[in-house]
């Protein structure tokens, strides 16, 4: 029979089955790490199942749900061939949603979508997962990997996941529970995070011309390893610090910058105001804004500029707050302060200059 008259098949598609199986393989001992008592079966299965007889010691338990991915980060991963931390940028984007207003994360699920199954890519993919799953302390219960042949390049990938958590319903933290006189506690982010890479993009290779593997002497290693640094995972650090203080709201400042993010959890008729001169952005933040001559205002509506999370404390707390932060290795500190609004002042501001 000719080639022609052959009959069409999935593999002729450029769908690889038996690729996909053996990559369900290899991410199972991944998947197993993130393990909690209360998932049910494992992996394989349609569904994932998490026993939810564990919310009875809840009085009132509300699920808490978000959906994310890392957006053209997976770009640099897949330019550089470094595919097991991008998973930590995913998880980090999920749960520390999840946990803004006081939710517990309990279990995630993911969809990975390339162009062709490498077994060994897409396990290396979920481990990251996991990985991130484990600093979270939720379940990696399931997934998807789907092979896009003629949507996507053979290289090409792109990475989505969604989270579910639980918290007491009188334990439900946001904008209602804030009070003129509160502290603004600032927490470190370990670099850009996942957020802002479509202008660092532009910056550093359209503008500046550099490649990943140049050597930055302000980062003390290659403009690649800056750039793929996984996003910092705060979920039991917020968890720990609502356990042991009193805390009124969390800030996940992700896109759209630190005075937008906590201008989202700022009730009506208060007011944020942060003191730029109490941190000192890491040098990505200066380096992107001088090589693409970014002004201020649009590198701080774009990237989180050194803090990736925030919360909001009484005044009397913050003390014991950073005590406890301090205690998880996390850096943190006293950032600005909640007054009453003035005029028609947006819910946030950025006063002052950054420390040198």
């Amino acid at each position: 029979m000719s080639e022609t008259t052959t009959g069409a098949s999935y593999a002729a598609a450029g769908v690889d089955i038996e690729a996909g199986d053996r990559a369900v393989e290899l991410m199972k001992e991944w998947v197993k790490k993130t393990r909690r008592p209360e998932v049910l079966g494992g992996l394989g299965g349609f569904a994932g199942l998490f026993d939810a007889s564990a919310l009875k010691r809840y009085e009132r338990p509300l699920l808490a749900s978000a959906t994310d991915g890392v957006g053209t980060k997976v770009d640099l991963a897949r330019k550089m061939g470094v595919y097991d931390t991008i998973g930590h940028d995913l998880v980090g984007m999920v749960v520390d949603d999840l946990v803004v207003c006081g939710a517990e994360p309990l279990f995630m699920t993911d969809y990975i979508c390339v162009g062709k199954v490498h077994p060994e890519r897409v396990a290396a993919i979920v481990k990251g997962i996991a990985e991130g799953c484990v600093l979270a302390g939720c379940a990696l219960v399931g997934g998807e990997t789907a092979e896009h042949p003629g949507l996507l390049g053979e290289d090409d990938f792109d990475v989505a996941g969604a989270g579910t958590g639980v918290v007491e319903a009188d334990r439900l933290l946001g904008a209602d529970r804030i009070r003129t006189g509160d502290a603004v506690i600032a927490m470190a982010s370990s670099g850009l995070h996942s957020n802002g890479y479509s202008l660092v993009r532009h910056v550093v290779f359209d503008r500046a011309g550099w490649s990943l593997d140049r050597e930055v002497a302000e980062f003390g290693r290659t403009l690649g390893e800056e750039l793929l640094e996984p996003t910092k995972i705060y979920s039991l650090d917020c968890l720990a610090l609502a356990r042991t203080t009193e805390v009124h709201a969390f800030s996940h400042i992700t896109g759209g910058g630190l005075a937008a993010n906590l201008a989202r959890v700022i009730p009506d008729g208060l007011h944020a105001t942060v003191d730029r001169s109490t941190w000192t952005p890491g040098a990505v933040f200066d380096v992107i804004g001088t090589a693409g001559r970014v002004e201020r205002l649009e590198l701080e509506k774009t990237l989180n500029m050194g803090v990736g999370m925030m919360a909001v404390v009484p005044a009397e707390s913050a003390g014991a707050a950073l005590t406890t932060l301090a205690d998880r290795g996390v850096d943190a500190w006293v950032a600005g302060e909640i007054t009453e609004r003035a005029g028609r002042s947006t819910g946030a501001t950025l006063t002052g200059d950054y420390a040198r």
